[in-house]
């Protein structure tokens, strides 16, 4: 046979050719460096975004406090700008997800619900998906979203009381959009799964967020008519148990109390005697909700403006 070429794979040297010991570890320690460099390049940046996360929750709940809407929404817009940013550098920071859930949510309803109905829908429907990331890697949620409602209803019973707020804040958007697309048979149809996460809300923690799960529950049931399946007195009933939760300081549960049902009902005297309690409120009768109070107040005077409309 002929003489035999050194079998090479390719990029490498003959055995013969090969770098001595030495180099080959001065090379393998380069190499350590430089991996090592990378992880703490990468461990620094998270723990920044993170450190950043922290500083957020302070900016959220000043926010929340802030009772000039103009001022409020500059801020909003460009904090949820930089939310979006950190959440791109660590996608899986489930504190960063629902600030940004929550976030896109109150945006939309404070800022482009009254002025323009496509802005509000694509604001909620952020709302909901940045919250649908925490509520979803639950394993029993994530294969129970797209089967039938008894099917979903048992996965949320997997959850937990840490679980409300992902549960919450994507149902707030999810049901939102949903209350603004009534004319889609598509969106309509998530209704039903919609109302069982905020029934799992009410039921582990009703408190949450000021009578939340009462003041959503109510709103669905009172924007829907009757000979659709909705329930005007149980829409009272929870917007009563709302006020009772925030004893009646919380602003935009008469809001909505009058939005909805009162006009369903077509009782234009509860209308009135509602939106009044709103209009002579304090500002300051909430002050951790003084944001939510002042929306409240520009969507009574907005209500009133169109009563020859609604009665």
């Amino acid at each position: 046979m002929g003489h035999r070429e050194d079998f090479l794979i390719p990029g490498l040297t003959r055995l013969s050719e090969s770098p001595s010991a030495k180099t080959l570890e001065s090379s393998m320690k380069k190499i350590a460096l430089l991996l090592s460099a990378l992880l703490l390049q990468g461990c620094v940046q998270t723990i920044a975004i993170r450190t950043m996360g922290g500083i957020m929750d302070y900016g959220l709940e000043a926010f929340n406090e802030e009772g000039d809407l103009k001022l409020a929404e500059g801020a909003l817009g460009s904090n949820l700008k930089l939310i979006e940013a950190l959440i791109k550098g660590d996608p899986e920071n489930d504190k960063l997800l629902l600030m940004a859930s929550q976030g896109f949510n109150a945006y939309a309803l404070a800022f482009a619900e009254d002025d323009s109905v496509e802005r509000a829908r694509a604001f909620y429907l952020r709302g909901r998906d940045y919250g649908m990331k925490v509520f979803a890697r639950n394993p029993r949620i994530r294969e129970a979203l797209d089967k039938d409602v008894p099917t979903f209803q048992a996965a949320l019973h997997s959850l937990s009381k840490d679980d409300v707020p992902a549960v919450f804040w994507t149902a707030f958007g999810w049901g939102s959009y949903v209350n603004m697309t009534r004319s889609d048979v598509g969106a309509v149809a998530d209704l039903p799964k919609v109302l069982a996460m905020m029934e799992f809300v009410r039921q582990a923690d009703p408190t949450f967020y000021h009578g939340g799960p009462y003041l959503i529950l109510g709103t669905i049931e009172g924007s829907m008519p009757q000979v659709l399946g909705g329930r005007p007195e149980k829409a009272r009933e929870y917007f009563e148990r709302a006020l009772e939760v925030n004893r009646g300081k919380f602003l935009l549960t008469y809001v909505y109390f009058a939005k909805t049902y009162a006009v369903q009902m077509q009782d234009q005297e509860l209308f009135e005697s509602l939106l009044k309690i709103v209009d002579e409120a304090s500002p300051d009768i909430l002050p951790e909700a003084r944001l939510s109070n002042a929306i409240a107040k520009k969507k009574a005077k907005l209500l009133r403006e169109h009563v020859n409309d609604l009665f």
